[in-house]
């Protein structure tokens, strides 16, 4: 990847998707709007919620296997193939994904050339685990001309061996795909920040690595939703705002992703991929390290 291909314009967009087979082609058409709306404003990666076409609170398994769709040939996600190929674009997107009988919450990267890859979320958060099987693809890292993708969804970002591995893979940006819901309160410090948007700048913070998370907004029976959708560079720091609780909304942020494979040293004698002890833990991980990062 040269200098002027690792320029992006990334875009996080934060909208309310409701659960109800009636809903499915609102929330697919709000999703395409929306990311219309970020690629007239010069985005070439977009981000969507976690389970972006069909709402989040299934009320059984039966109504999540009716929502779900295969791969690649499911409605919504034709829908966001032809979008990605026919605007030239990069875009992340949440679905419910049937093979079999089985069902998993799945993260599909979309390109000009149609599907580049898929995640299924590792990490089952409370009745999700009635209804999706846990992931069983790993922690894949995708190269595209624009850089190096990883994908990770929700509550993976509670465990920090997940962005770790991703990074330690080579990426050079993650994206996050949310429904960040209920957290012991309170809810929001007085900044308006919500428990995720800090774990996803320590993540940032202490992998070097840029995090496009896109959360939801809105409530299904009786379950609220958290929105703060943000995106975070290598420092940790958010570049431009934290997205509201309750607004929908699209965030974006021009980056160079070649910068996330710059070591980050910190001082004459610091450095956190120097200073990582892999003698002690890294076969404990699990992860190939990427031959092409320092150790």
């Amino acid at each position: 990847m040269n200098e002027a291909t690792s320029l992006v314009r990334v875009a996080v967009v934060q909208f309310d998707p409701q659960v109800g087979t009636q809903n499915r082609q609102s929330n697919l058409d709000t999703s395409l709007s929306l990311s219309l709306q970020a690629v007239n404003n010069g985005a070439n990666l977009i981000v969507l919620p976690e389970l972006a076409n069909t709402g989040y609170l299934f009320s059984n398994r039966q109504e999540a296997f009716q929502h779900a769709e295969s791969i690649p040939d499911g409605p919504s996600l034709r829908a966001w193939m032809d979008f990605a190929r026919d605007r030239q674009v990069y875009l992340v997107a949440g679905l419910a994904e049937r093979e079999g009988m089985q069902l998993f919450d799945t993260a599909v990267l979309l390109g000009p050339d149609g599907l580049i890859g898929k995640y299924r979320k590792a990490h089952l958060w409370n009745k999700e685990k009635l209804w999706f099987s846990p992931g069983n693809l790993g922690f894949p890292v995708f190269e595209t001309p624009i850089g190096r993708i990883g994908l990770l969804i929700c509550w993976d970002i509670w465990f920090p061996e997940v962005p770790r591995i991703l990074t330690q893979q080579g990426a050079d940006i993650i994206c996050s795909l949310n429904n960040w819901v209920w957290t012991p309160p309170p809810l929001f410090d007085e900044a308006g920040k919500c428990m995720a948007s800090y774990l996803t700048m320590t993540a940032a913070h202490v992998n070097n690595v840029f995090i496009a998370a896109a959360n939801r907004i809105g409530e299904e029976y009786g379950g609220r939703y958290l929105g703060c959708s943000l995106i975070a560079g290598t420092n940790g720091w958010p570049i431009g705002k934290v997205a509201s609780p309750n607004e929908q909304d699209i965030l974006y942020a021009d980056i160079d992703l070649s910068t996330a494979r710059s070591a980050p040293i910190w001082n004459d004698l610091n450095d956190l991929q120097r200073d990582r002890r892999v003698d002690l833990y890294d076969g404990m991980l699990g992860y190939r390290h990427h031959p092409r990062l320092p150790r």
